[in-house]
């Protein structure tokens, strides 16, 4: 079925746009609840999360070589190394594991 993409675009751009504007509209005070808050806090973390984790695990030939990175990655943040470092790492152990297992 066809249809006019301007119509699909304005309609993309009312629901991005209401999103970002009923909070500011709805919410005028200080949000108290612990819950929200907490829930607030980590939205950004897990979205990003959400967005990476397929990405971590298609990018490479082999699903094992994109896990192993995933593992390294985790451990080296847990370390509190730089992003640099972590991404290096992350790099250098799927190229490794898909030069020489693979």
């Amino acid at each position: 079925m066809k249809g006019n993409v301007w119509i699909y675009i304005l309609i993309m751009a009312a629901v991005t746009y209401a999103v970002r504007a009923l909070p500011l509209v709805l919410i005028r005070r200080e949000i108290k609840n612990r819950t929200i808050r907490s829930f607030l806090y980590y939205v950004p973390y897990v979205t990003l999360s959400v967005m990476t984790f397929p990405a971590i695990m298609d990018a490479t030939s082999s699903p094992w070589a994109g896990l192993a990175a995933l593992i390294v990655g985790m451990i080296l943040a847990w370390r509190g190394k730089s992003l640099f470092l972590v991404a290096v790492a992350c790099c250098l152990t799927v190229l490794i594991l898909e030069l020489f297992l693979v």
